[in-house]
Formats: C-alpha cells, structure tokens, sequence
C-alpha cells in the first residue's frame, strides 16, 4: 500500500475505524479480532478509534481495549511498531444511545489518562478532540490538549467535526503539533470540502469518517444497486471497468481529492477491510476521476 505523512509519521494510505466492531451490532471478540488482523497484514498502520466507541450501558473505553488485545495478539506472527493508534476524548454514551460531548480541560486530561492506560503506551500517538463543545470555548478545550502534549500523555494532536475557522484556531493554539483534522466526507457528503483544502494548503492530513456513505453495496460480478442508488451510478460504472467494488472506487477517488486525505473506512469483516486497503493501489484514470468529481 502507498504511504501518507501524518505529521512526522508515515501510515498506509487506508486506515481502519474501528467504530464497528464495539457499538451497536457488533461482532464478537474473534470476528473483531480477525478484521484487526486482516488490515494489518494488508498493510493498515493507522487505526482510529475513541473512548466512546462502546454499546449504550457499556464501559468507556471498550473499542480501546478491543484494539490493543487485537495488536497484542498479532505480535507473534507481524510488525506492530510501525502502527499508530489515533483516538480520541471529548464525548461519551448515554444508556439509550445517544451521544454527549464534554471539551472541559479536567475532563479531557483525564480522558486521555484513562484512554493511554488502556491501550497500554506511556504516549497516545495520535490524540483528537472528538467534537467541539458549545458550552466550553474551543480554546479552552485545546488548551488541554496542549497541555497533554507538553506533559508527553500525547505526542501529536488531532481535531474532529470542525470548521475552517475551529482549524486556524487550533493551528494557532497547537502549533505543528496539530497534525490532523477528522471530519465526514464521502461521496454522498461533500460538505467539509473547504476544511479538506485548508487542511491540503497548511499540510494536515485530513482523515475522512464514514468515507463511503452513498455508495451502495455491489458484486465484483457486474451485478449492481444502480436502479436503487443511481445518483452514484458513476462509481458503479468504474467499478465495473476495474472489476472491483463500487467501495473501491470511492476510497481511491478519495485520495485524488488530495495528497493529504487519509481514509478510515469502518469495517466489521476481514473481508471488508481486505478490500478497503486494496483501494490503496487503485489508479483511476483523469477522466474516471473527472467523472466521479462531477457525481
């Protein structure tokens, strides 16, 4: 798989989201560890994931746990150094299922405390602010996470669900110890554009979540969802020119929008990230791309 920079380090092209495999409808403890498994030996090395990855009632901290028991597993038959644990700290489960968010400074240091133990480093590699919070000014929030980088809990600091103006602030706040900006982006929802060229001109890499909405599941046979899902029938169409999946399709589309796009398809199924990673040596066509641009 082709290489990205985030920040100082490099990572396969393709990450994982390991969101799926601890909340709602997840699958269990030897699934989720083979889908963690089958990425790494396709070459992910950036593996995203939060402390409120966990069903409604559960524990913080499930889909951390469940990362780390999957790269302690893999030690014995694959590298695991080269592999970079991004999370993240900010929201949290209610018991029916829905989401809070918390950017208080005491609770994000003691968030990424509990999340750094939990995953067994003495350094989070990549830690982000998962959501702004509307009742706590975004400096302060980023103040912790500064904080949490001066006290070495965290080496390199992400942002997520911001706008242009949230990232200019953070640059400012952070430094070039702000390395990444995680927002919704796919081809269905193309709305965090500006943020992805801020990202593209200032050299942070932009990681894409929920990067295949739209695209609706299709055989490698031909067969296809087009009647049903036509609004994307173009990445239906290049699929079948390359005789890989319409998914396929719209993660290599997604690394053409810029050097530094970072996917992180979610996936639940080896099978799922086997062919997400193989998105990485994907080459479209200009005229493909150009196609897909205009979908």
């Amino acid at each position: 798989m082709r290489q990205r920079a985030l920040g100082d380090v490099r990572v396969g092209a393709i990450g994982l989201g390991a969101m799926p495999l601890s909340i709602e409808g997840h699958p269990d403890e030897a699934r989720a560890l083979a889908t963690v498994h089958a990425a790494l030996d396709a070459g992910v090395t950036l593996l995203d994931t939060a402390d409120s990855y966990h069903p409604p009632g559960g524990e913080p901290g499930a889909n951390e746990l469940l990362v780390a028991r999957a790269l302690a597993a893999y030690g014995g038959r694959g590298r695991t150094e080269d592999v970079l644990v991004a999370t993240k700290g900010g929201r949290g489960r209610t018991a029916d299922g829905g989401w809070t968010v918390d950017g208080r400074p005491e609770h994000l240091r003691r968030a990424a405390e509990a999340s750094a133990r939990r995953l067994g480093v003495d350094a989070i590699g990549l830690y982000q602010l998962h959501k702004p919070d509307p009742a706590v000014p975004y400096a302060e929030s980023l103040g912790a996470i500064r904080e949490l980088l001066d006290a070495g809990t965290i080496r390199l600091a992400g942002i997520s669900n911001v706008d242009t103006d949230r990232i200019r602030l953070a640059r400012e706040i952070l430094g070039e110890r702000l390395v990444s900006v995680q927002n919704r982006y796919s081809p269905a929802d193309r709305g965090s554009e500006p943020e992805l060229r801020l990202c593209a001109e200032l050299g942070l890499a932009f990681l894409p979540w929920s990067p295949l909405g739209g695209i609706a599941r299709s055989s490698l046979d031909g067969a296809s969802t087009l009647a049903a899902d036509p609004e994307f029938g173009a990445f239906h169409r290049v699929a079948r020119t390359h005789g890989v999946s319409p998914q396929r399709v719209a993660l290599a589309w997604l690394l053409t929008r810029s050097a530094t796009v970072l996917p992180i398809p979610g996936a639940s199924r080896p099978e799922s990230i086997r062919d997400s990673a193989e998105a990485g040596a994907l080459r479209l066509t200009e005229m493909e791309i150009a196609e897909l641009n205009g979908t």
